[in-house]
């Protein structure tokens, strides 16, 4: 009687793609952190920052320049790796991806900043200094939205955490836990900032309490992004959207409240709103159509 042949096991796959390709998100994270820290280090190692370099740095374009490098091209690098072209052309796609409904650039452009108001009323003394922002406020707000999302962070940070890690994280490890640890390695990722301190000033502070804080509001941001993301078709266009809706009144708070009281208003108000967007979709995150939709 004639036995099968043995199957031919495939050789071993050797090299750095596929080192890579073995461990995507560890790569893209070790990636985001070493090319970002690298492209700053001129900054945060100059008199602006630790002084270990004798002469000043300005943020800009050292920031912009590190935020590009560091989760933008680890994301393209991955994506390349892992899903070749047809993986990076879906990227892209889902970058311009806009026609998600009304309803979430509402939650985008107003949503998001009625969000942080609250936060800043609630706040002890919260409420005269929103009254001092006055009418400027939005003229602020609009005037700043364009050069906070394109140089800020926004833009080309999203491209990295939503874009390549988030769906990654949420198939290993659920919506809620994925988002949590996304967020955490997020707030981390800016540790190099907080040295300088003229960034840590309008981020809370320095000390070892305010990176905890601004720790935790990444992650109740991140929680807040996921269910916003999961709602959008997987919009990376979207998070960009709120992200820059969170960033370009922060300025303005920091400037009224105190960068404290900001960053407490704004953990307050974004911590409340995870909390709540948990509860009512059991830690999905998501609502019943778009579940409907993705287990279709």
């Amino acid at each position: 009687m004639a036995t099968a042949a043995p199957v031919q096991s495939k050789a071993p796959r050797r090299g750095i793609k596929a080192l890579l390709a073995r461990h995507p998100l560890i790569s893209f994270f070790v990636m985001a952190y070493a090319f970002s820290w690298i492209a700053w280090s001129p900054w945060y190692l100059s008199k602006e920052g630790t002084g270990l370099l004798p002469y000043p740095v300005s943020a800009q374009p050292w920031v912009a320049v590190g935020i590009f490098l560091g989760p933008t091209l680890a994301a393209f690098i991955m994506t390349a790796v892992t899903k070749a072209r047809a993986g990076v052309r879906r990227l892209l796609r889902r970058i311009v991806l806009w026609r998600v409904g009304l309803r979430w650039y509402l939650f985008a452009f107003i949503g998001v900043p009625l969000l942080m108001a609250l936060g800043t009323i609630i706040v002890p003394g919260g409420l005269a200094s929103f009254k001092f922002l006055g009418p400027g406020y939005v003229l602020t707000y609009l005037a700043t939205f364009i050069p906070v999302l394109i140089i800020g962070g926004p833009l080309f940070e999203e491209i990295g955490w939503r874009g390549f890690a988030l769906p990654r994280m949420q198939r290993l490890h659920g919506p809620l836990v994925g988002s949590t640890i996304l967020g955490i390695l997020w707030g981390l990722w800016h540790l190099p900032e907080f040295v300088v301190p003229s960034w840590a000033a309008t981020s809370g502070g320095s000390d070892l309490l305010a990176i905890v804080k601004f720790v935790m509001f990444s992650t109740a941001s991140a929680i807040v992004f996921t269910w916003v993301f999961n709602n959008t078709k997987g919009s990376v266009l979207m998070a960009i959207l709120v992200h820059a809706s969170v960033d370009a009144p922060f300025l303005p708070f920091s400037v009224a409240l105190g960068p404290c009281e900001a960053m407490n208003s704004m953990l307050l108000s974004f911590g409340a709103l995870a909390l709540l967007l948990v509860a009512l979709t059991r830690g999905r995150l998501a609502s019943s159509t778009s579940m409907r939709r993705d287990s279709s």
